[in-house]
């Protein structure tokens, strides 16, 4: 017993020892935030202060198809159906040419719960800014402290927006092994952060030389999204979402966009922090698939749309290991360039997943969480498209 309670002390000691370093480096609140919710979650929407974007009252809804055969059963002897409910997904939806042909749902979701998808939202972020250069608020080409000012001193004159949109800024933000769970590092403190534009404007600087590395980090999507707050002015980025987007794409269900406090000055977690149903997540993909039409209205450009998801031939960034990762083919603006049938597709913590095949003419979207086995899901979402009839 005497043991025990040694081994109990010692720990309760080192707990403390790591909140107070933590809250010396990032604010108690902060602290707090880290050590009472811990590990993010797809309900994590429910957690924190968030902005709504309320559903169409006229909302878009694909066909339902009556044929059960077009999608395999089985993959690999293994049915579909079993292999989702193994790997702990919440939602599975298939469609194509506008008609949803498979659409499962698991562990008490349904086609109205919403799930927070991670790093998907920066894909789906990445419209908005296309929306944003078409109507004027900047080009990709002006550097960030056009906006962010007090970034200059820090090296950010020389990175412009389009080089945040390629993961190129160069900045200190890394969020992979120890920096994605240390509550030391940059990742974790722009997460919990009660404060998130001074986080970005007194804490991230210039290390590289912008345009020349990818360097996958959220840090990059977060200053995004400070650029487009201020460029916007007298609005949101969740009212201009609405009004852009939302609405427009008729989405059926509310969805919500985290913020890092309440109130009028918050800032949208724009690169992890939106959360909406897996209907409405595929016809962000349908945009896509249409070359930014909307039903005959174009929402974003054609241009922004193959920019986004096409490898530029004079892109100048070394992609060092990713460039090795079988079925990489690049990375544009906030998108993952499959080598596929030229898919690409927006992926998120966990297993969240918007992957969009234009040679077949499929959306596929998975939410989730990690099942007990690896699980190559754009291996699946592969051979599913090549075997759908």
């Amino acid at each position: 017993m005497k043991t025990f309670l040694n081994i109990l002390l010692a720990f309760i000691a080192l707990f403390v020892l790591l909140f107070l370093l933590t809250s010396l480096a990032a604010g108690p609140d902060t602290a707090f935030r880290m050590a009472y919710y811990n590990l993010t979650d797809i309900d994590d929407y429910k957690l924190f202060p968030a902005r709504k974007l309320i559903a169409s009252s006229a909302p878009f809804r694909f066909e339902q198809s009556d044929d059960p055969l077009r999608v395999p059963a089985p993959m690999e002897g293994e049915p579909l159906d079993q292999i989702l409910e193994n790997q702990r997904t919440a939602a599975f939806l298939i469609i194509k040419d506008d008609t949803i042909l498979y659409e499962r749902y698991f562990g008490g979701y349904s086609a109205s719960t919403p799930v927070q998808v991670f790093s998907v939202a920066k894909s789906l972020f990445s419209i908005l800014v296309g929306r944003a250069v078409d109507d004027g608020y900047f080009s990709v080409n002006q550097p960030v402290t056009d906006f962010v000012p007090e970034l200059a001193p820090r090296g950010f004159d020389r990175v412009t927006i389009e080089h945040l949109l390629q993961m190129a800024s160069g900045s200190n933000y890394r969020q992979t092994g120890f920096d994605e769970l240390s509550p030391f590092s940059l990742h974790p403190r722009f997460e919990y952060s009660p404060r998130l534009e001074k986080e970005i404007t007194t804490t991230l600087k210039i290390i590289d030389e912008p345009g020349t590395q990818f360097i996958y980090k959220s840090g990059d999507t977060a200053l995004l999204s400070l650029v487009l707050t201020r460029a916007l002015k007298d609005k949101t980025i969740t009212e201009y979402m609405q009004e852009a987007i939302w609405t427009p794409l008729g989405m059926e269900f509310d969805g919500y966009y985290t913020l890092d406090h309440a109130g009028a000055d918050a800032l949208e977690k724009t690169w992890c922090c939106l959360a909406l149903t897996a209907r409405d997540l595929a016809k962000f993909g349908r945009l896509m698939l249409e070359d930014g039409n909307w039903n005959g209205t174009q929402i974003i450009s054609s241009a922004w749309v193959k920019k986004s998801i096409q490898v530029d031939s004079n892109d100048p960034r070394d992609f060092g290991e990713f460039g090795s990762i079988p079925g990489f083919r690049g990375y544009q603006y906030q998108w993952w360039l499959a080598s596929q049938d030229e898919a690409y597709y927006g992926n998120g913590h966990l297993g969240q997943f918007l992957y969009v095949n234009p040679a077949k003419r499929i959306i596929i979207v998975r939410l989730g969480r990690v099942g007990d086995e690896p699980q190559d899901w754009l291996g699946l979402f592969n051979d599913l498209s090549q075997n759908i009839h």
